[in-house]
């Protein structure tokens, strides 16, 4: 079988898409609220000044259907910070998050960044198992504020 959804384009969140994006991140974040304690913070992101601003990055179902996936991006001096990245439950192991994570090393050499940085709750263990088969690599943990964060970087070649 084809995986449609991995091969679906990634584009700019529009104004029309934030309803879609608040969505999407409260339904991949809400299970962590339990267990870390905190709401996850991108839970509480304005996510319409986000994609005012041009942060936001989109995926849908394919034939251009509800958006299924989403990455938040800053241009930073030397790295591109990824922010948040978000996949509905609905759309887990249809290579989402893959298709997402090749987006954000494609837009950061675009702008000429050599690397991408990240961080997620350290008690948010999949993301741990997850990132280091895309190439990152923890640089460290630190506790910032109540969240205890571990910070990693993937170096583009």
């Amino acid at each position: 079988m084809i995986d449609h959804v991995a091969h679906q384009p990634v584009r700019p969140a529009v104004t029309e898409d934030v309803p879609a994006v608040k969505a999407v991140t409260d339904a991949a974040y809400h299970h962590y609220i339990e267990r870390i304690g905190v709401v996850p913070q991108p839970m509480e992101a304005d996510h319409a000044a986000d994609v005012a601003a041009g942060k936001v990055f989109v995926t849908e179902e394919p034939g251009g259907g509800r958006v299924v996936g989403l990455v938040v991006v800053e241009a930073r001096a030397d790295h591109l910070f990824l922010d948040s990245i978000a996949v509905h439950p609905d759309a887990h192991g249809k290579g989402v998050g893959r298709r997402l994570l090749a987006f954000v090393d494609a837009h950061a050499r675009a702008l000429g960044l050599p690397e991408v940085r990240l961080y997620t709750n350290a008690m948010m263990w999949e993301n741990q198992e997850i990132y280091p088969k895309y190439g990152y690599e923890i640089v460290e943990r630190r506790v910032d504020g109540p969240y205890d964060r571990v910070h990693y970087r993937k170096r583009l070649r």
